[in-house]
């Protein structure tokens, strides 16, 4: 089966295509760095990770543009309470990000555009849909775009335009928008905002609005047209409903074409039942978190669920995704490792696997997979079916530590130490103090600290 994919846009799981055979070109919305991430931001930079990773593992070249929002609202304020400049909180942020989602095994995209990067490409967005008639300048100096006047308004969201409220970053009056609905382009300046918020423009100094980034830094990078376009499922209404009609306004009126074939959101991360976010309180950040779960259980936590199905937070889910993880890491750890051949994709295990995530990326049914395959390798100890539970689980970024590093990570002491009390009980046993031997046995358990007797020694791992 070749991969197949839910488009938000028609609701139904299509084949997928490249518009450029063998080239993918994605574009995801990325982070506003203003302060550390969250487990939300986690699931969203995980799902289109093992996307992009997915895409090349069947063989396409990816070009993947992740995008970083550095100039919002929200970093001018946050900013000016710290006493920094803009560019010094969003470089302290977005260095923040790479080392959290680097602890997730995130991989880096091709490009990373950073939004004050892309402002002259903005403002020439700005004056060509002003040029088509599809934007305005307001009384108040900003430039907002005419949303009643781009038929089709309102098809990502499935709602009429007069069933949609106006976009939730502005006020429904702000900037003497001609209609509720309409959206701002181009901020003017306030008095108040420090200078490094402010960039010249025709129309009058100010900045960008927040949905205009999205569109000039996907078509300096991907051009007019390109295949994919991903993002959390609250980015569909309303930024990801005014990119179209910021694009195909701009390029595409008449054509019959979009500026993206398909669209793709993941769902949210639910605490209790209630979307996690900043605005709500009621969120951890990936930081946190790190504190308590390593990187990749985190990462194979979420893997457990669809990319599309709402995530329950808790530590019972995580507890239970570490156990799991350390099934298969002990499963590897029995067999001495040999180098990994190419996926031999008509393997029956390796067939199923494939068949799971070209159906849309169904990680779960991916992940049942590799615990079948796991329970083979114990069985058989074969070296060669270890080699292929790596190599399938490494296309979904999981398994790619030596065993022992993630079965003895995170358990508190040192390996001299634990090491030392192996020797200890050693020396009992050869004594034939067995009461001492339990005693450093027990003593290690208490601590995090499993035994493994075998004949060629003793080797430990967390518990």
């Amino acid at each position: 089966m070749s991969l197949r994919l839910h488009n938000t846009l028609t609701r139904q799981t299509e084949p997928f295509a490249p518009i450029e055979p063998g080239h993918v070109r994605m574009y995801v919305c990325g982070i506003t760095v203003y302060d550390l991430c969250h487990v939300g931001h986690a699931r969203m930079m995980i799902a289109f990770d093992v996307l992009q990773r997915w895409l090349k593992a069947s063989g396409l070249r990816v070009t993947y543009v992740r995008n970083i929002t550095d100039i919002d609202d929200k970093i001018i304020k946050r900013a000016v309470e710290r006493g920094l400049t803009i560019r010094a909180l969003t470089d302290e942020m977005t260095a923040a990000m790479h080392r959290d989602i680097g602890a997730l095994g995130v991989e880096a995209p091709t490009h990373e555009p950073r939004a004050t990067e892309h402002v002259p490409g903005m403002v020439a967005l700005i004056e060509r849909l002003e040029a088509r008639g599809l934007a305005y300048r307001a009384s108040g100096g900003d430039v907002n775009y005419a949303v009643r006047k781009f038929p089709g308004y309102g098809r990502l969201s499935g709602k009429s335009i007069d069933q949609l409220r106006a976009g939730e970053r502005v006020a429904v009056l702000e900037g003497g928008k001609e209609d509720p609905l309409d959206f701002v382009l181009w901020k003017a300046a306030k008095s108040e905002e420090p200078a490094d918020a402010k960039y010249d423009a025709p129309f009058g100094p100010g900045r960008p609005g927040w949905h205009i980034e999205c569109s000039a830094m996907s078509h300096a990078l991907l051009g007019e047209r390109f295949d994919i376009h991903g993002g959390g499922m609250d980015l569909q209404f309303p930024h990801h409903e005014n990119e179209i009609a910021q694009s195909d306004g701009a390029f595409h009126l008449g054509s019959g074409h979009s500026f993206v074939n398909v669209w793709l959101h993941n769902g949210f991360v639910n605490v209790d039942n209630e979307k996690m976010s900043k605005s709500l309180g009621n969120f951890f950040t990936i930081r946190d978190v790190l504190q308590h779960y390593d990187g990749e259980t985190v990462r194979f936590f979420m893997l457990r669920v669809h990319y599309r199905s709402p995530l329950n937070y808790s530590d019972v889910g995580l507890d239970d995704a570490r156990h799991a993880l350390t099934r298969l890491y002990t499963a590897l750890d029995a067999v001495p490792p040999v180098a990994a051949d190419a996926i031999d994709w008509s393997e029956p295990h390796a067939t199923r696997f494939k068949a799971a995530m070209d159906d849309d990326l169904n990680t779960p049914i991916a992940v049942s997979v590799l615990f079948d395959l796991a329970g083979e390798v114990n069985r058989g100890r074969s070296p060669q079916a270890a080699a292929l539970l790596r190599a399938l689980a490494g296309t979904l970024g999981l398994l790619q530590q030596p065993p022992s590093a993630y079965l003895q990570g995170g358990s508190g002491l040192d390996e001299a130490a634990i090491q030392a009390r192996i020797a200890e009980r050693a020396a009992a046993k050869a004594a034939k103090n067995f009461a001492e031997s339990d005693r450093i046995r027990d003593a290690l358990a208490a601590q995090g600290i499993v035994l493994k007797d075998s004949p060629s020694g003793t080797t430990w791992v967390k518990a």
